[in-house]
Formats: C-alpha cells, structure tokens, sequence
C-alpha cells in the first residue's frame, strides 16, 4: 500500500515549492516547539483551575493536566494552553485515485491529493495504518508544510486531482490544518474530503461542514462490545455523527468493514441497516 512517504521522499516532492519546509532546524523536534512554525492553539478546549484544560475536540472530552497530552497524543497543555503539535507537519502525502478513501459517488474516477499527521483518537486492532495513526509526533520527523503549499503540491500533482483528501488516520486530530487546507483548497477551485472514523462532538463538526465538499465515515460495527473491545471507542458518537451530518447537508458516505466472526452477525448487520 503506498501511503507512506519517507523524509527523503517528502522533501523532494517538495522542492521547490518552499524554502521553510527544507531549513535543517525547522524539522518537527529540532527546535523548541514555542519557536516551531506549526505550534497552534488549539481549537474547541477550555480552561480549568490550575492550568488544568478540557478538550472539547472529540467525545472524549480529554482533561488534560500541565504538560500531559490527549488521547490522541497530539494535543499537548503548556501552562494552561492547549496545543496541537502536528499542525504542518504532514507524515504522509500521496494522490491516491479517489475510490481508494473510498467515495462511490464524489467525482468517480478523479485522483485526490491526500494527506495526514501522526495520531488517532482510536486504536483499532486492525488498523492497516497503525504505524502512523499510533505515532507520537516526535517519533516522525518530516519538514513543516504551509496549507498553501500543500494546495500548491495539489495543483502540481499528475494525474491532476479534483479534490484534497484529509485520510489515513484521524483527521480529527490534525483539525486546524484540516480545516485551514480545506478553505486553501476551495479557494483553489478544489474540493476537499474528510475520511473518519466519525468521532468528533458536534460544534467542531458542524464549523468543518461548512468547508467539506464531502465525508466518509467508517461504522466500524454496530454493536457497544465492538467499538470498546477492538477500537476502544464507542459507538453512540459515531452515530451522533452521522445523524449531525444528515441534518446539515453535507454530501457524506458510509463504510462498514466487514470482519469475518467479528461484526459479520446477520442480525448486526439488519440491525445497522434499519438504522442507516
């Protein structure tokens, strides 16, 4: 599977396009990160009492205590301000044809141009991307990439694609890069795709709606035993996902994969598809 892409690989895919993203000490961990050009705040938390923080990105709901981090492993508190680490420091780039996410019905046979970071706010047993959706961001090193640059990267790629895909692991834990790309992206004449694994809280998905030509939610199982035991996670969030995205109108599709002895019941499956 080509998803991954190696230091080397990146920067010379990169050339050219920026001269920050090739600086030796502008490598994610090579600096301090108070002076790396990705440190954002983070978006969707709130303050507590001694520099305590509550995220309010995903169904989790982290609290997080000076210097500790989220379940995700990307969201970090300093003195009371909550960070996301990954933000231009994608792990992973590559233009995928668009059924791989996979879309049935978004501009079939189009490419996309995808990318990820590091983390996941889940661990699922049989993640075939687990050597990047389980990494903490100082475990990769790979230079910091502008949204515009990325959207640049885009409109350079052949086959040229139609859209920017935010796939691989968890975009909800790289959610200000996505969503800043996502804008850079329509501004560019080019859609933009969440591929997810569905659990994130409503505000935060609801503002995303509003930049996304279209999402792709995995329903992993229907069953509470499922999500908690092979993907430690819950299902009643991502069925709240799904529900918040009928109601708001985006394009969205859903996947399910099946799992022989695991999620394959027939009864599972009725129920799931009297639900859908």
């Amino acid at each position: 599977m080509q998803y991954k892409l190696s230091r080397r690989e990146l920067l010379k895919a990169s050339l050219g396009i920026t001269a920050t993203a090739f600086a030796g000490d502008l490598l994610h961990g090579a600096v301090a990160a108070e002076e790396a050009p990705g440190l954002h705040e983070a978006s969707f938390y709130e303050k507590l009492e001694s520099n305590t923080v509550r995220c309010s990105l995903c169904p989790w709901r982290c609290v997080v205590p000076p210097g500790g981090r989220g379940k995700c492993r990307v969201r970090e508190n300093r003195n009371g301000t909550y960070y996301t680490l990954v933000y231009g420091y994608p792990c992973a780039i590559h233009n995928d044809p668009i059924e791989k996410k996979p879309f049935a019905h978004v501009y079939p046979g189009s490419m996309t141009f995808s990318l990820a970071t590091v983390g996941c706010n889940f661990v699922c047993k049989f993640c075939q991307n687990w050597e990047i959706s389980q990494k903490r961001p100082e475990e990769i090193n790979v230079p910091y990439i502008k949204p515009a640059d990325i959207i640049k990267m885009a409109k350079e790629a052949q086959p040229k694609p139609r859209t920017v895909a935010f796939t691989y692991s968890e975009p909800t834990i790289f959610y200000e890069y996505m969503a800043d790309c996502a804008r850079a992206a329509k501004d560019a004449g080019l859609g933009a795709l969440m591929i997810s694994n569905g659990f994130i809280a409503e505000k935060p998905l609801k503002e995303l709606c509003k930049v996304m030509t279209a999402i792709k939610v995995d329903l992993k199982a229907f069953t509470k035993k499922f999500y908690e035991e092979i993907c430690e996670g819950q299902l009643e969030p991502v069925l709240n996902t799904l529900k918040c995205l009928k109601d708001s109108g985006v394009w969205f599709e859903i996947v399910v994969l099946i799992i022989p002895t695991l999620n394959d019941g027939a009864d599972e499956i009725k129920r799931m598809t009297e639900w859908i």
